[in-house]
């Protein structure tokens, strides 16, 4: 922004800005910060910052009064970022950067950045999504492992083999649901913190897909088919319990969520410019020679997703049909998926239902 007048420069920036003279006067608003503080820049400009900064806090008190910009400690050089309100309520949070000519000398100038606080209040919200989340889906099993142990602890003469094999089954059921959403949430923060670990390498996909066919179909009563044709599907590269988890996590949706068969189709897909996936998200700058990739579809016979709903499905906390469910595993799988250089895609099902889908990356030619 070369040659650009300070002014512009400030109204570039998307967060509001304010500086102030020694004389604690106004020299430049930003039409960010005007906007957020129901004044103009023309308006704001040489009048006394206690005036242009309305801004308190929930008991009233006004931020020049709490945090005295100009006077306190003469090594001071910033104030730290804090929460006030708007003359109309509107939390933002508020920092200063206090410039001094001399080590030790008085205020020469005051720099106060303004930004909105929704994006903080976003977080607070997904961090009371994620408190009332665990603590839903960790209330039933712990309720069921304590309660059958309990009476097994209070019975255990009284009851007899069949009985106490029924107690233990139950309790291994509810353990094993216990750790899985412990290894979601565990899964979640990894992605979310760029510190997925992957172990990538040349495997079948077929031979993964039959598994979690096998392994989703023993445990519901729906049926659920494979349709694939092993002389065209090539090799993929993929860490192998990563790709595991997206397709169960993708068969187990259509299960809870859906209705009818649920069909797994897998297909030679698109080439794909394949990078090399390290621990974070994504592939490397380096990319190599395009592979031939796949691409796997699971559909259902259900009511579908709405089109409105679509760009929420890959949303934390997400659920749909009012089935249960943590909100979490079509977050992973599109984090997963990602993090392997893919993408996935919602549609309609030919017959009616959901369709949910991810091309997947081959083999570099080299590694072949």
């Amino acid at each position: 922004m070369a040659g650009c007048e300070p002014q512009d420069v400030l109204d570039a920036l998307p967060d509001g800005v304010v500086l102030a003279d020694a004389d604690q006067r106004v020299t430049h608003c930003s039409a960010v910060a005007a906007r957020m503080l129901g004044t103009d820049t023309a308006h704001a400009v040489g009048r006394p910052l206690s005036d242009v900064l309305r801004l308190q806090d929930q008991d009233g008190r006004a931020w020049m009064q709490c945090n005295a910009p100009y006077g306190g400690l003469s090594t001071r050089t910033g104030i730290t970022e804090q929460s006030w309100l708007l003359p109309d309520g509107t939390e933002v949070l508020v920092a200063a950067r206090l410039t001094r000519p001399r080590r030790a000398g008085p205020v020469a100038g005051v720099a106060v950045v303004l930004r909105s606080g929704r994006g903080r209040a976003r977080l607070d919200r997904e961090r009371s999504d994620l408190v009332a989340t665990v603590a839903h889906e960790l209330r039933s099993p712990l309720t069921g492992v304590k309660g059958f142990v309990q009476a097994m602890l209070n019975r255990w003469d009284k009851l007899n083999d069949e009985q106490k094999k029924l107690m233990l089954t139950t309790v291994a059921a509810d353990s094993d649901r216990l750790s899985r959403l412990i290894a979601e949430l565990l899964d979640v923060a990894r992605i979310d913190t760029g510190r997925l670990q992957l172990y990538p390498r040349p495997v079948d996909p077929l031979v993964l897909l039959e598994r979690v066919v096998a392994s989703v179909g023993a445990g519901t009563h729906r049926t659920i088919t494979l349709e694939a044709d092993p002389a065209t599907v090539p090799q993929i590269m993929a860490d192998p319990d990563k790709f595991t988890q997206v397709v169960t996590n993708l068969v187990e949706n259509a299960v809870r969520h859906g209705d009818g068969e649920v069909r797994v189709e897998v297909v030679a897909g698109q080439s794909h410019q394949h990078g090399t996936v390290t621990e974070g998200l994504g592939a490397s700058a380096e990319a190599t020679a395009e592979a031939e990739g796949i691409r796997v579809r699971v559909t259902d016979e259900g009511e579908g997703i709405p089109p409105e709903l679509r760009r929420r499905v890959f949303t934390k906390f997400w659920t749909g049909g009012g089935r249960g469910g943590s909100g979490l595993g079509l977050y992973i799988v599109n984090g997963l998926v990602r993090a392997h250089g893919g993408a996935v895609e919602i549609a309609d099902a030919p017959g009616g239902g959901a369709s949910l889908a991810f091309d997947w990356p081959g083999v570099p030619t080299e590694l072949r």
